[in-house]
């Protein structure tokens, strides 16, 4: 399996501190036995996510797990930017990920992260900080492997 990580986020493009919610992205992504077949950082620029977006999708990445942009900031655009790539959403993996942050913030429902399918990838938005995504990876990281098997055609147990 081939993942690529994209953090969504101005200061970290501009070089301001370290991306360490990429990091944990693709540690989270190697934990599900991926290869890293990328990563990237670009400022919350919708036309820019939704490139590179397609970039990966076009290079046969089985998933894309992105950090980054997804609260009320006007300047949040990454569902919008995933919506516009993909072709089928998953929102019960948007909902788990909420639910799971639900015991750890009282902000559990202000996170607007979706997922779905473009071709034969699965895109991912998660939060924005390494917290965040450990309690929310935690939470799909089960049903991930049989996602990716049924999005690529191979048989599954159900």
């Amino acid at each position: 399996m081939r993942a690529a990580v994209l953090t969504v986020s101005t200061s970290k493009a501009a070089g301001e501190g370290e991306d360490e919610s990429g990091a944990a992205l693709a540690s989270f992504a190697e934990g599900l036995g991926a290869e890293i077949a990328g990563t990237e950082v670009v400022p919350d620029d919708r036309a820019r996510i939704e490139d590179r977006l397609r970039i990966w999708v076009d290079d046969g990445c089985d998933l894309i797990l992105t950090t980054g942009g997804t609260g009320f900031s006007p300047t949040d655009v990454t569902p919008e930017a995933t919506r516009a790539v993909i072709e089928r959403e998953a929102p019960g993996i948007g909902e788990a990920m909420r639910a799971a942050s639900r015991e750890h913030t009282e902000h559990w429902m202000l996170s607007r992260a979706v997922a779905g399918v473009a071709g034969s990838t699965l895109i991912v938005n998660f939060p924005g900080s390494p917290k965040s995504i450990a309690e929310a990876g935690e939470a799909i990281a089960g049903a991930l492997p049989h996602a990716l098997a049924l999005i690529a055609g191979r048989e599954t147990r159900h």
